[in-house]
């Protein structure tokens, strides 16, 4: 199995920056792509972003597109999700995923049921 932790959210500024880190765990696991989803209060978990297993592709949802950077150090087992000129509506609890179905390959998926792992979430917020 694989194991994702994410740490690093917490309360910040609206304008301000942040960057949530997830330590990926288990066998083969800088074969995955890796994907960044959230969910905001009352609302379904969405795509934020995604990155290739070896760090050269990424994938933005448009919401963010422009403000998010995704990386990732594969002899550390990390991923990351860099967030700048966050606003309120960024608030959410940010998850970290691995998709395990299409190892070494470049193919991003954005739906959350191709993820088949997952963190605990992070929760972010955003104040104005």
């Amino acid at each position: 199995q694989v194991r994702l932790v994410e740490s690093g959210g917490g309360l910040v500024q609206a304008g301000g920056s942040l960057r949530v880190s997830c330590a990926v765990s288990g066998h083969s696991v800088s074969s995955y792509a890796l994907g960044w989803f959230r969910r905001a209060p009352g609302k379904e978990r969405e795509f934020v972003g995604s990155i290739n297993w070896n760090g050269r592709r990424t994938f933005y949802a448009a919401s963010v597109k422009g403000r998010a950077t995704i990386s990732r150090d594969n002899t550390k087992n990390m991923n990351y999700l860099q967030m700048d000129n966050l606003n309120p509506l960024d608030t959410a609890v940010y998850y970290c995923a691995a998709d395990t179905t299409y190892p070494n390959t470049d193919y991003l998926g954005r739906a959350p049921d191709e993820y088949e792992y997952w963190g605990q979430g992070t929760q972010v917020t955003v104040s104005s």
